[in-house]
């Protein structure tokens, strides 16, 4: 596999972040290899729910990156096919009573302030958007930018897409080094199948993010956090949105390690209902947690009580790629010249994908940003490990 001449670029990591730098960095005219040790979508990507996420993103970087991944989602349904299955269904978000919808209008002027859309939904008309929604709710915020779409094939056809641009792809191909030239500036991968010399390396690599880092000498508090998803029987389309209650978004906010618990409840086109997420820090350890499951299965049937007779046809879990301060690391690592991250995204990488993608292009070519990538910079945890680890 040694390649004779030096690339542009060797993205590691096959997931849908990899896949969308591939992509843009590609499309931009230049060079560029991904590369990955299992096959595509084979790690945290495989196992999401495909969430496209406005709603529970505050305004700041975060909400900002996903604005801008929301309108790139729109232009890329001009060139990936309708195997991705991109769906706006938008999202409601449910109040059980007065004080949490008070909450939630404050959260949600904020995110207007930023550019989201977000309408108030009074417990009258909720059956109008959900008609098997449980009664008795305050009311919610109706998000129409929240979207979804098949994680496993938005990576593939993203990969598609980059190979119609010259991309070359070498899946099964773990990296074991960093090639580094004589001033320590990192100039491609090292591989069993060969080197890849390249300009400059792509971390892409989710949960492992921290592990290419450190064969750079550098530190990224990469930590993986588990999640556990649902998936029923095939039903008629008895969830129209993305609905899930307003406890969601603080979960996603918390750094807490123990298991947290708030369910998301989506439709999707082929008719199962996917009923996610569990958030804990657990290591990678892959054993089935009941409590997750049973916290999942009620709290799904308290939001939709026609789901409560429903059959579970199984149950998967991923870890998503965890940063203390819940913010990806995105761009050029001073530390180590030659070398970017696009990890870190945690349970919205799938959304930020392309905006990631983008920045990392940008980046490579040397254009300027779309998005101030300051909030992103991957330096900002400092040269020690556990600088920043239990914030």
């Amino acid at each position: 596999m040694p390649n004779r001449h030096p690339l542009d670029a060797v993205v590691i990591g096959a997931g849908v972040v990899g896949a969308a730098c591939a992509y843009y960095a590609a499309r931009s005219g230049l060079s560029v290899a991904v590369v990955d040790r299992g096959p595509v979508a084979g790690g945290t990507t495989g196992a999401g729910e495909g969430n496209l996420l406005v709603s529970d993103k505050e305004a700041g970087p975060e909400l900002d990156l996903a604005l801008l991944s929301t309108r790139l989602w729109r232009e890329l349904t001009d060139v990936l096919p309708p195997e991705t299955e991109y769906e706006p269904k938008g999202g409601l978000v449910v109040a059980p009573d007065e004080a949490t919808l008070k909450a939630l209008r404050i959260f949600a002027e904020g995110q207007r302030a930023a550019g989201v859309e977000a309408q108030e939904i009074g417990p009258d008309h909720l059956p109008d958007l959900e008609p098997h929604l449980a009664p008795g709710l305050a009311g919610g915020l109706h998000y129409p930018q929240d979207a979804q779409v098949q994680p496993a094939q938005a990576a593939a056809q993203f990969l598609r897409a980059a190979r119609r641009h010259g991309a070359r792809t070498h899946l099964g191909t773990e990296v074991t080094a960093l090639l580094t030239g004589p001033d320590g500036t990192v100039r491609g991968v090292r591989t069993p199948a060969g080197d890849l010399t390249a300009a400059h390396v792509v971390n892409a690599a989710g949960t492992w993010g921290g592990r290419i880092a450190s064969l750079a000498g550098v530190h990224l508090p990469v930590l993986p956090r588990r999640g556990f998803v649902l998936v029923t029987e095939p039903l008629p389309r008895v969830v129209r949105h993305k609905v899930y209650a307003a406890d969601y978004i603080a979960d996603v906010a918390s750094g807490s390690a123990a298991l947290q618990s708030s369910a998301v409840v989506e439709g999707t086109p082929a008719g199962p209902v996917l009923i996610g997420a569990t958030r804990e820090r657990v290591g990678f350890d892959r054993s089935l947690s009941t409590e997750a499951l049973r916290r999942l299965a009620s709290q799904a049937a308290a939001l939709f009580p026609v789901l409560a007779d429903v059959h579970v046809m199984r149950t998967y879990h991923g870890f998503r790629p965890y940063l203390p301060d819940h913010l990806p690391a995105i761009g050029p690592d001073p530390r180590a010249p030659g070398l970017l991250h696009a990890c870190g995204h945690e349970g919205a990488g799938i959304g930020l994908a392309p905006a990631t993608g983008l920045l990392i292009a940008e980046a490579l070519t040397g254009t300027a940003p779309t998005l101030d990538p300051a909030p992103f910079r991957p330096e900002r945890f400092g040269d020690t490990p556990g600088n920043g680890a239990g914030r």
